[in-house]
């Protein structure tokens, strides 16, 4: 059959969609059901399939189908910006009680004119010289066994901007980078926009597995893999030593380049990757999660050899950050309140971790107790989309297990919840509601409704 041919039968597929005939949460038939029906090859049916995924007409999840999802894709998918829900379970922003005032409290002296006069001057990637050694500073302390130097640090305006600069400088447009299989979801339309291919990498309970890596490079060159070692988004793994060490040993063999994010790291005491290979790594840092999302600026911690690169992606990707955010960082490094606020918050996660525990006793969930964020696995007749419609019907805004897939079709039957944004009480109800929808019997719920 004929790339036309085939492409006539998804338009048709779609057109059944964009009429209703098929609505949001219908399964369509298995591929070789399909294929009879429509007369055609099973292979002609895959490549039907592929292409309403392409599209985003279809989602697909491991062990349960492919179904509508109701959503016409322009280009590649990405995260919502948030939906405005009563109770926001889908965005990891933490935002303490008393976290305003410490911030008003260090910023104060930056009203003065003198002061202004500097912050609201041109900036460079690189900062001032004053800003590097407070961030080199900062970083040492927040990080056992690493100090990265001063002469290490590039900036920009936030932690997405990190990811672009770093995969800019290491990853040449059409080349390939490995990645989580479930990952930060925002890499996806980074790596499309810079013409960069990712590969899904295979992971087991510690992590990224070397031997995928392995697989993935011995099939097509990798450029670079980009990892979150420490609590990783969404699944919460924090690498164990021995994993850090093969994984380690294999990008060394194979000569890549290690993008790190390390962007939840301070709620654990695990170092980055970089404390065992300097040279190979790349660490990405922000101040979103640790002080405020509107007060933010994005760290790139890069070796000798790559710190040009980095400052020239940065340049030509206009990523660079304002002069009045380097001196609010700055300042908020220096004086400790950037450190007291990321105390404050690792005891805040512990603290919601507790009540997502209890609040989701019996169900299968899998996190780490310092993290803001958990993955929890649907009973069978629910499943993610359908789980997250429900429960946004219900006021509360999650996150369906497609978002985070690096390869369309293949999520498992799962959602995330951030727990970091509402107040306790609303956390708690909301926590309550969702285990409510998910020990009721199947018939006391309408799966797809």
């Amino acid at each position: 059959m004929s790339k036309f041919e085939y492409a006539k039968l998804a338009d048709a597929v779609a057109a059944e969609i964009a009429s209703g005939v098929l609505k949001p949460g219908d399964r369509l038939p298995p591929q070789r059901t399909f294929a009879y029906e429509r007369k055609i090859a099973t292979s002609t049916a895959s490549r039907v399939y592929t292409e309403l995924l392409r599209r985003g007409l279809v989602v697909g999840e491991v062990g349960r189908g492919t179904f509508i999802s109701g959503e016409a894709r322009r280009g590649i998918a990405a995260s919502t910006e948030p939906r405005g829900a009563k109770i926001d379970l889908e965005f990891n922003y933490p935002m303490l009680p008393t976290q305003s005032l410490l911030i008003a409290k260090s910023l104060e002296g930056l009203n003065r004119p003198e002061a202004l006069d500097i912050a609201l001057r041109q900036a460079t990637s690189t900062g001032t010289q004053g800003l590097r050694r407070t961030a080199a500073d900062y970083l040492t302390r927040q990080n056992r066994d690493w100090s990265p130097r001063p002469e290490q640090m590039v900036f920009t305006a936030n932690g997405r901007q990190c990811i672009a600069a770093a995969l800019a400088a290491v990853v040449p447009a059409g080349g390939r980078c490995g990645v989580e299989a479930l990952t930060y979801p925002f890499i996806k339309g980074i790596a499309a926009r810079l013409g960069v291919t990712l590969v899904p990498l295979a992971m087991d309970e510690h992590g990224v597995r070397p031997d995928a890596v392995q697989k993935a490079h011995r099939e097509a060159h990798l450029s670079a893999i980009y990892v979150q070692p420490v609590i990783q988004n969404p699944l919460g793994i924090t690498m164990p030593a021995a994993r850090r060490a093969d994984l380690l040993r294999v990008v060394e063999k194979l000569d890549l380049v290690v993008i790190e994010d390390a962007v939840y790291s301070f709620l654990d005491d695990e170092p980055p990757l970089a404390a065992l290979a300097p040279d190979r790594c790349v660490v990405l840092d922000s101040l979103s999660k640790k002080v405020a999302p509107g007060l933010s600026l994005g760290f790139v911690v890069a070796p000798p050899r790559l710190r040009e690169n980095v400052m020239a992606s940065v340049r030509s990707g206009g990523w660079t950050a304002a002069g009045f955010a380097f001196a609010a960082a700055q300042q908020l490094m220096a004086d400790g309140t950037a450190a007291e606020l990321a105390r404050l918050k690792r005891l805040d996660a512990q603290a919601r971790q507790k009540i997502a525990a209890a609040c989701l006793a019996g169900l299968e969930i899998q996190t780490n107790p310092k993290s803001y964020h958990l993955w929890l696995t649907l009973p069978p007749h629910w499943r993610s989309q359908t789980f997250v419609a429900a429960a946004a019907r219900r006021d509360i805004a999650l996150t369906p297990s497609t978002t985070f897939a690096a390869s369309p079709g293949h999520a498992p039957n799962a959602v995330r919840l951030a727990l970091a944004a509402p107040p306790i009480d609303q956390l708690e109800a909301a926590l309550g509601t969702l285990a409510g929808m998910l020990n009721a019997q199947e018939e006391d719920f309408d799966s797809t409704e």
